[in-house]
């Protein structure tokens, strides 16, 4: 099967033509012609079917033959707020996997102790690209660009929140066992350095609920990840 991102493609469109990207590994890559067979997503949760009507590595021009909305959407939304890695290498590895198990937004946190003050949003879009249609998802996470973690704590946030973090003195519950129903869970991770006690207090105090992700101390990409893997496990029934 082969699979093209189509942001801009609308359920009443009957006839689309790819990106000059999409159109050059149609047409040159994969060496498929007219007449062959695609499947499309436009990152909203639209599944299409089409043939090729025209075969160009600049502008392949397709016919739309179905379309299926709200391919494999979920009743609950996933979204993890984490502190990016000083190797950006590890969190593009995050971000990879996140979107093959299904997450629907990503915020980057500047906390006090982030070692990365700057990120390249555009090689993390096409990264979250590359897994979405690798993996045959329809739904395009929304990803933000790096935040200031007092000001991300003051926006409204729908759901359940919690904190992970490692601060001692501080009673924290098991984030399997704090997961209930089919709702909006939003979750924040520290930096290699982990939260400061005052960031942990903040977010308290914002209605963040404290949380372990288990026994083992964990890297930041890896514990957002496990973050995101606990609740699909409860709630992927």
């Amino acid at each position: 099967m082969h699979l093209f991102f189509t942001p801009d493609l609308q359920s009443t469109d009957k006839t689309y033509t790819l990106s000059e990207e999409e159109s050059k590994h149609c047409a040159r890559v994969l060496r498929l012609g007219q007449g062959d067979a695609v499947t499309l997503v436009d990152g909203r949760g639209g599944l299409y079917q089409a043939e090729i009507a025209e075969a160009n590595p600049k502008k392949t021009k397709l016919s739309i033959l179905q379309h299926q909305a709200d391919y494999g959407k979920r009743d609950y939304r996933i979204h993890v707020a984490v502190a990016p890695t000083k190797n950006m290498d590890r969190m593009e590895w995050f971000v990879e996997k996140a979107v093959e198990m299904g997450i629907d937004e990503i915020t980057f946190l500047q906390c006090a102790r982030s070692e990365r003050k700057a990120l390249n949003l555009d090689r993390i879009e096409k990264i979250a690209v590359s897994a979405m249609k690798q993996s045959m998802k329809a739904y395009m996470p929304t990803l933000n660009q790096l935040t200031r973690y007092s000001d991300f704590l003051k926006q409204a946030v729908d759901g359940q929140k919690f904190i992970a973090h490692l601060v001692e003195g501080q009673e924290r519950h098991s984030l399997a066992k704090s997961i209930s129903g089919q709702d909006t869970y939003t979750i924040l991770i520290g930096p290699e350095g982990d939260f400061s006690p005052e960031e942990v207090e903040q977010a308290l105090e914002a209605g963040y609920k404290p949380v372990t992700l288990g026994q083992r101390r964990l890297r930041t990409e890896t514990a957002a990840l496990a973050a995101c893997h606990t609740i699909h496990v409860l709630l992927d029934v």
